[in-house]
């Protein structure tokens, strides 16, 4: 995808985040991508990590677009998702930030059947719900945007295989809401691109929609697995909509 050459920080370069970090590097950008260790495989690495709630870092990137691809499930003792989000932000703002995209999940979607949009209400009835919200509305209030990603796959994380044998709690007839890695990757520049126009929340997800029992069958053949098992069979579908995004420009590539 053809790109603006820029500076970007990603904030957890873990899976998504390191790929987005290669990718971007590749393409001409000034990048530094963070994790909590002090020890780099990367030149682009940095260290970021709150200890007894301090902040120690090495990431001086001025003027830069700032992604945060930590998982949101993301926690420990240290390192409280939140906290570093918010260190983030601060950081973000000290270094002139031109714009902070944070990487959510459709998971903060009701998980009742139906057609979900970025203009869904959400009611942020369960712990990861009221997580994922209250993470989004402290990007927001800074004026800052949104990535609602699906469900994640591409390299090293291949359906067939984290899915075999496992007992599913869902039903078989439910559909999936899948993205690749690299359409997000792609998704990210699109934001960028066009960062003071569109909205500023996206749902990333694939347009296909196939059952969960037809989709990883598919990928269990695939992979010669074990065919996970269901909860139920009961045909209640629950689809995020992914489509909005494509008004910058944005395609989806990418089979899931």
């Amino acid at each position: 995808m053809q790109t603006n050459k820029d500076n970007l920080v990603v904030l957890g370069a873990g899976w998504l985040g390191q790929a987005l970090c290669i990718d971007a590097q590749k393409q001409g950008w000034q990048v530094q991508g963070t994790h909590r260790s002090d020890t780099h495989q990367f030149d682009f690495e940095r260290q970021f990590v709150l200890q007894n709630g301090e902040l120690q870092h090495q990431v001086d990137l001025q003027n830069a677009y700032w992604v945060c691809a930590i998982p949101p499930r993301s926690r420990d003792s240290e390192s409280d998702y939140s906290q570093v989000l918010e260190q983030g932000l601060k950081l973000a703002t000290e270094l002139n930030c031109k714009g902070f995209l944070l990487c959510s999940s459709t998971g903060v979607y009701d998980q009742e059947a139906g057609v979900y949009s970025e203009s869904s209400e959400i009611s942020c009835t369960n712990e990861r719900q009221i997580k994922l919200y209250d993470a989004e509305e402290q990007v927001l209030e800074q004026q800052g945007k949104v990535l609602r990603l699906a469900g994640l796959l591409g390299p090293n994380r291949e359906p067939g295989r984290f899915v075999a044998g496992k007992e599913l709690n869902t039903s078989s007839q439910q559909v999936v809401n899948m993205v690749h890695q690299q359409d997000v990757i792609n998704a990210i520049y699109a934001v960028l691109n066009n960062w003071s126009q569109g909205q500023s929340i996206y749902n990333v997800v694939n347009p296909a929609h196939p059952s969960k029992a037809d989709y990883y069958a598919k990928k269990c053949e695939l992979y010669g697995t074990q065919m996970p098992s269901f909860s139920s069979d009961e045909v209640a579908e629950r689809k995020v909509i992914g489509s909005a995004i494509e008004a910058l420009g944005f395609s989806y590539q990418y089979g899931i």
